[in-house]
This record gives C-alpha cells, sequence and structure tokens, in this order.
C-alpha cells in the first residue's frame, strides 16, 4: 500500500468547481463538508455550486462539443487509456480516499479501483470500434449509409456507494463516443470523482469536456441543465422515485436517458445446489460495499429442505465478520453512509421480527462514534415483511423459503423491481429455465458477483432503462444516422 498520510492525500484534492479546465470557487462562496462516516469527523470542505454555476458547466460543454466529436477516435481512445494507466498508477490513493469518504474496506475499494479504472481502459478500446453500413437499398435505386453520431452534451448524476466506478461507467462510453460531459456527484461521496477530474485534466482532456460541480441544491441546479435545449443526454444512477421525477423532465426536451435505478435483488438457493458456492456467494453478493450496493442480494430465497443448513452456515461466517473503520486491518464490515441508513436497516429488522422471523446474530445499531449496524442474519422472513419488498441497503440478510421451483420464481419476480438475480444449482437445465424466466435485466449463475466492464449492466421494469458498459454501453451516447443517396450507375 501507499505510505501516504491520509492529510497528505486529502491535500492533494480539489476543492473547487472543476468548470471548463478551471477550478473554480462556487459564485455564491457556499461550501459543504465531507465527513468520514466511520468517525463522523470532516475530512474536506468544498465548493457548493449554485444554479449559476451549472449553468458555466453547461456553457463549457456545449462549447467543447463540435471539437470533441471532431477529435480523432484514435486521439479519444489514448487519452481515456492514459487515463486507466494513471489511475492504476493512483489505485492506492483512490482507494484510500474511497474509504475515507464512503467507509467501504481499503481491500474493497481496491477492488473497485480496478474495477473503475477497466472502463476507461474498456472504452478506450471501443472509441475506435463505432461502426456505420453502407448498402444497397433492396429496389436498387439507391444506396444505404448508416452512420454513428455523438449524441451530444450529457448531463451525468451519480450516486455516492461507488464514487470512482459509477464516475468512469458514465464518462468513459461518453467520451469514447465523441459527446462532453457534466457531471454531479453525491454530495456525500464528491471527492474521488473531483480527484478523477484532476487526472483527466492531467492526461491532457481539452478544456471544457468534462466539467464537474458538487451541489446541495440539487434540484434548483440540475433542473435547468436537463430544461436547457442544447442538453441532448441524461444519467442517472439512484433511486427509481428520483430517476422517475428525472425522467418527467427530461420529456420536455426528448432527451436521451440511462436510468439505473433501484433493485431488490433475489438469491434463489435450490435444493440441488452446492452449498458451499452458494454460501461463499451469498457471502459476496449480500456484504459487499457493506450491503451498499443496487446489485445486493436483498431477498435470501431458499428451499425449505436446505435452508436450516444454509443458514447455520451464512450465520458463522457472518459472525466471524469484523466491523471497523475501513483502514483498520482486518475489517470487512464499515459503517453505513449516514444515520438516515443506519435507521432503515434498524426499523426493517424490527418489523421482519415484528411479523415472525428470527435474529440468528446481529439486529442491531452499534453505539458510539460513526454509523454502524451489525452484520445481521434474521431466519423465518414471512411474507408481508417489509425487507421483502424494500431496498434494505445495508449489512441485513434475511432468509425466506419456497417448496418448489415454480414457487421459488414466483416469490423472485414478485417486486416492481428488476435489475439481477441470483441463482444456485447443479442443474443445467434449471439453470437456463431460470435465465428465461427470471424477469431481471442481469442474472449470476453459481456466482455471487457479475460487475464487469465488458458486460451490459442494467435491469428492467422499475429498475430502469438503457445499459452501462459492454459493446451496448458506448450505443447511449450514440444516434443513428441514416442517409440515401442515388444510385452511382444510373
Amino acid at each position: 500500500m501507499s505510505t501516504i498520510s491520509e492529510s497528505e492525500l486529502l491535500a492533494q484534492i480539489p476543492s473547487q468547481l472543476f468548470i471548463n479546465g478551471k477550478w473554480l470557487d462556487a459564485t455564491a462562496g457556499k461550501t459543504v463538508d465531507v465527513q468520514d462516516p466511520a468517525t463522523g469527523a470532516v475530512i474536506k470542505t468544498i465548493a457548493d455550486a449554485s444554479p449559476a454555476d451549472g449553468m458555466k458547466a453547461l456553457d463549457a460543454a456545449v462549447a467543447a462539443q463540435d471539437a470533441w466529436a471532431a477529435t480523432a477516435p484514435r486521439v479519444r481512445a489514448e487519452i481515456l487509456r492514459k487515463a486507466f494507466e494513471r489511475v492504476i498508477e493512483l489505485k492506492n490513493e483512490f482507494a484510500l480516499l474511497m474509504t475515507l469518504e464512503m467507509g467501504k474496506p481499503l481491500a474493497e475499494s481496491l477492488g473497485e479501483v480496478a474495477y473503475g479504472a477497466e472502463f476507461l481502459r474498456w472504452f478506450s478500446e471501443e472509441a475506435v470500434r463505432i461502426n456505420g453500413r453502407y448498402g444497397i437499398n433492396p429496389e436498387g435505386t439507391g444506396r444505404t449509409i448508416v452512420t454513428q453520431m455523438p449524441v451530444g452534451p450529457s448531463y451525468m448524476i451519480t450516486p455516492w456507494n461507488f464514487p470512482l466506478a459509477m464516475a468512469t461507467r458514465k464518462i468513459a462510453p461518453a467520451l469514447a463516443a465523441g459527446c462532453t460531459v457534466v457531471v454531479k456527484p453525491a454530495t456525500l461521496t464528491p471527492l474521488t470523482t473531483l480527484f478523477f477530474a484532476k487526472i483527466l485534466q492531467e492526461v491532457g482532456l481539452p478544456d471544457g469536456v468534462v466539467n464537474v460541480f458538487t451541489t446541495t441544491s440539487t434540484a434548483a441546479v440540475s433542473d435547468p441543465i436537463i430544461l436547457d435545449q442544447r442538453l441532448r443526454k441524461l444519467s442517472f444512477t439512484g433511486s427509481t422515485g428520483v430517476g422517475q421525477s428525472l425522467m418527467k423532465l427530461a420529456t420536455e426536451n426528448m432527451l436521451r436517458t440511462s436510468m439505473e435505478l433501484g433493485g431488490n435483488a433475489p438469491f434463489v438457493v435450490f435444493e440441488d445446489a452446492d452449498l458451499d458456492k452458494a454460501v461463499d456467494g451469498v457471502m459476496l453478493a449480500k456484504f459487499r460495499n457493506i450491503g451498499q450496493a443496487c446489485t445486493a442480494a436483498n431477498r435470501i430465497i431458499v428451499h425449505e429442505s436446505v435452508a436450516e443448513e444454509f443458514a447455520a452456515r451464512v450465520t458463522e461466517r457472518v459472525k466471524a465478520m469484523k466491523v471497523g473503520r475501513g483502514t483498520e486491518e482486518g475489517v470487512t464490515i464499515g459503517p453505513l453512509i449516514d444515520e438516515k441508513a443506519v435507521a432503515k436497516a434498524s426499523e426493517l429488522v424490527a418489523d421482519a421480527v415484528a411479523k415472525g422471523a428470527t435474529v440468528a446474530t446481529g439486529g442491531h445499531a452499534i453505539a458510539g462514534a460513526g454509523t454502524f449496524y451489525e452484520p445481521t442474519v434474521l431466519t423465518g422472513v414471512t411474507p408481508g415483511a417489509n425487507i421483502l419488498t424494500e431496498e434494505i441497503f445495508g449489512p441485513v440478510l434475511s432468509i425466506t423459503t419456497f417448496a418448489t421451483e415454480e414457487e421459488g420464481i414466483r416469490i423472485a419476480n414478485d417486486t416492481e423491481y428488476g435489475l439481477i438475480g441470483y441463482v444456485f444449482t447443479e442443474d443445467l437445465k434449471r439453470g437456463q429455465r431460470l435465465i428465461e424466466k427470471l424477469q431481471t435485466g442481469m442474472m449470476g449463475l453459481n456466482v455471487g458477483v457479475i460487475s464487469n466492464a465488458s458486460a451490459p449492466f442494467g435491469g428492467v421494469k422499475m429498475s430502469g432503462i438503457g445499459r452501462e458498459g459492454g459493446a451496448e454501453g458506448i450505443h447511449e451516447y450514440l444516434s443513428t444516422k441514416y442517409t440515401m443517396t442515388p444510385n452511382p450507375f444510373a
């Protein structure tokens, strides 16, 4: 690991708005404090943008759009590649910064650096593979030319739970496609994105192509940007409710939208599952990022014949987890992001217990500094418990049971969400059936982690629209243009 101290690292992180290649104070002079959730201490005070600052950022993106779109794909690719290499060089600094502002253990932060950086490398390779086609129309009277054009200036709103990966997953395909961007990171964890903007500047990204601001006046700053006719794309990751509101605004100018919204992931364990694999898988799917992930397993649905053994094995593993500040050696569960998250976890656990569930381990907030909640296992969760319908975003694993494949599928699909599902079975045909029957945009078959830069990430139903990552990801920032020309031989 890097020997850089926390204070030395934080001194390197910009505290201003990044607009048109310059670091600027907020017009109104307002600031906002960023806290370490493990201690409650303020670690950095940064600029708090006003609506005027937001429009400056959009102005810069609009002004830079034509030149960036005309920049050779290879040049765009090389900038992204240099950014990838620089992020990897600074992996320890990025990891420590994420642990400080978000709370996840350092080992997980390092994993996010590798994952987040991979979007830069992947889309550097996709930038030079934006293809069209040429052909003879069926009547033979002309020629059709189909090209892919950059959508244009894009506004990106990122969440707090994966500060680097959520930024690179949006910024990288946009830049590869030839789009300029305005980025608003969450005020709870803005420092990683500001640090990344500094890296983009270092590797030669032209002024105005990426602009970053933070604000506590989200609607007042964002709404005018979204309603401005010069903006052509909106990408948001966050709650379904906020996503619905943003989509309504986006219809005013028919913006292209990408929405990665809430999840309520089922984790289905069949009677023929390899329980060693299933337990390993659920520990990853549930407790990665302290359970604060839209892909987190929210409903553990286990066949009644193996439920008792599965619960015993999982409980033993959970009891061994170490809670603490993410910088401490051996810690596997850090703090939740804020007091609201702790309160929600407490409320959902209490509701489940009141409706018949049993607490096998954990079940309480941890007193003292920081926003910690015990890693928890609930067994015997009954229909009607709120934890089966609400995304908990915390380290609480709830187990319910089923008797038949049909019942398991019905329970898994009994949600308005459809982001991801996990299935553990050694029956190949059953696995194939679940691929077709599970109503989700993604599925893990005998694996507990599926996120990969080369694969399309996204959901169905109320979990959103569009895809990020993979070959599909760059097309979210491209517009198809068709041209007819005369038959050159006529």
